[in-house]
């Protein structure tokens, strides 16, 4: 477990890097893709099935 906090920390210190030169226009269009595949893994696990995620999936990104 302490070794997937450190990869997604890494990962998503190069992930935030690649995003400052970025504009809001393309954040916002990322944004919806990324929920738009949320919405269809939903769909494909069945009606009324949200996606559970796991504590270090919601490991926040600060800008």
């Amino acid at each position: 477990m302490l070794f997937r906090l450190a990869y997604l920390a890494v990962t998503n210190s190069f992930a935030a890097l690649r995003l400052l030169p970025v504009g809001d226009r393309e954040k916002d269009v990322e944004i919806l893709a990324l929920r738009h595949q949320i919405t269809v893994l939903e769909r494909q696990l069945g009606a009324n099935t949200r996606v559970r995620f796991a504590p270090a999936d919601r490991v926040p990104l600060e800008y």
